[in-house]
């Protein structure tokens, strides 16, 4: 990476009419402040965020270390118990289900049976704190959009055999891109002057609300930080007991690329260091190469597990000084940028740190209704909070669903079928217009169910498709 070029005089005025302005604004923390003035100071610097292409070589076994090569974790309870009382599980709880229709925190949809993603993590966490007898606590990293809504969730587990503490990433100012001045110094001082900074906050955040330096007191060791909304993303003994073993700093779960995961961020040897590389930072003319699955054959899965010392250290140091990714956005009319970073981007600044190559089933993330079908079906079955392949289904990639708008809202989407279609054999499905699922379908090979316009389409209870193109009732 070049290294920061100086300001130039204009940007030099820019930089510090922002930082006056960012002084006198009351509403938050003199770290936020000064987080956020850094950020704007590396975004005006110009930092390159391109990599030179002839210098990318492909990591070997030893950076990203398939997860067939671990060793297996010890067979001792109380070895298996050691391991435990050392880490700390951190999910990415930030964001609303906006896209999903719905107007509190994501975490809180209804996955399966009833229980939400928070129910599924808590569950998972309280059956290995009972069954070794150990003391993982879970922390939520909420934004000032989800924090208010997420501690009164939070008092349901009161009585659970876990400790849930919760703390805000940072609340930055979005900037008017004409002037760069902060929005809320404009008088727009509602939730739309404001945004959280992206998921690499979670290191400075971690140590500016006190719980890194509590964590540590309590001899944790490790954090495994990861999205709320991945299903997969359960605690994995065998990657802890190595990173311990091994000593290493830092490491990212990747998994092998499909096609639906071409624009994914992969892990690249970079001078002698493991580095992300993210589509933002790809020069254009290589932009299709980045997204082939021939030379980059993995992705980021933002599954990672973390040194809380070496966190320590780097974010004491202002030493992780990730690739800026600037977000342009509206508000009212009025153009705005927000800077935010990636915590997989942080990679490159630890000591010793590692990929490892984790089969598909540790990335199994709800974005839109067309995933809740598939975790919510019979391919998966619920054991523990743990949600489990149905080893029935015999191809191991799932089936491609393609929901039309009527589906986008997790209530129009619940309300549409009387129970979820059978798709064990399902390999694709497209839906279009107003269609309706009885209860007990089963469907399979290739589905496309089109409803014209202005015309209900009802699939009976019991029907089975196969293979079939469905525009109208006389089609069934």
């Amino acid at each position: 990476m070049a290294t920061a070029a100086t300001l130039s005089p204009t940007d030099t005025e820019k930089l510090s009419k922002f930082k006056s302005a960012v002084a006198s604004l009351p509403q938050i923390s003199e770290n936020e402040k000064s987080g956020c003035i850094n950020l704007v100071a590396r975004y005006l610097s110009g930092e390159a965020q391109y990599v030179e292409w002839s210098k990318i070589q492909t990591p070997t076994d030893e950076v990203v270390v398939p997860y067939d090569s671990l060793a297996p974790t010890p067979e001792d309870p109380v070895e298996t118990k050691k391991l435990l009382d050392k880490l700390v599980v951190l999910k990415l709880n930030g964001g609303l289900g906006t896209t999903m229709g719905c107007t509190g925190p994501k975490s809180v949809i209804e996955v399966r049976n009833g229980l939400t993603f928070l129910d599924l993590i808590v569950v998972q966490i309280e059956s290995l704190n009972s069954k070794y007898g150990c003391s993982v606590p879970l922390l939520l990293m909420n934004s000032f959009n989800t924090h208010d809504d997420t501690q009164k969730i939070v008092e349901k587990y009161a009585n659970s055999n876990i400790e849930i503490h919760t703390f805000n990433q940072s609340q930055y100012p979005r900037m008017v891109v004409e002037d760069l001045m902060p929005l809320p110094s404009k008088g727009n001082t509602g939730k739309d002057g404001w945004y959280p900074p992206g998921h690499g906050d979670v290191f400075p955040s971690l140590r500016n609300s006190g719980k890194l330096d509590a964590l540590l007191s309590q001899g944790k060791e490790y954090v495994f930080v990861a999205n709320s909304d991945n299903l997969g993303a359960v605690v994995d003994l065998k990657i802890l007991n190595h990173l311990i073993r091994n000593k290493n700093e830092y490491c990212m779960e990747v998994t092998p690329k499909t096609l639906a995961d071409v624009k994914g961020g992969t892990l690249i040897s970079y001078e002698g260091k493991v580095q992300l590389l993210e589509i933002a930072q790809v020069p254009d003319e290589h932009v299709n190469e980045f997204k082939s699955i021939e030379k980059f054959k993995i992705f980021n899965t933002n599954n990672l597990w973390v040194n809380l010392s070496a966190i320590k250290r780097l974010v004491e140091a202002d030493a992780l000084k990730m690739e800026i990714i600037p977000n342009p956005k509206e508000v009212d009319g009025i153009k705005v940028l927000q800077l935010e970073t990636a915590a997989g981007a942080a990679i490159k600044f630890f000591d010793n740190a590692i990929g490892i190559n984790v089969p598909r089933s540790r990335f199994l993330p709800v974005k839109a209704t067309s995933d809740l079908l598939l975790v919510q079906s019979d391919l998966y079955t619920l054991n523990d909070g743990f949600v489990i392949r149905n080893p029935a289904r015999a191809n191991p990639a799932n089936p491609s669903i393609d929901l039309g708008p009527e589906f986008k809202k997790v209530a129009n989407f619940l309300s549409r079928f009387k129970s979820i279609p059978s798709i064990l054999e399902l390999d694709s499905l497209k839906v279009t217009g107003d269609v309706w699922f009885g209860a007990g379908v089963v469907l399979k090979g290739k589905v496309v169910i089109t409803a014209k316009s202005g015309v209900k389409l009802e699939i009976p209870d019991g029907a089975v498709i196969e293979n079939k193109e469905i525009n109208g009732p006389e089609d069934l």
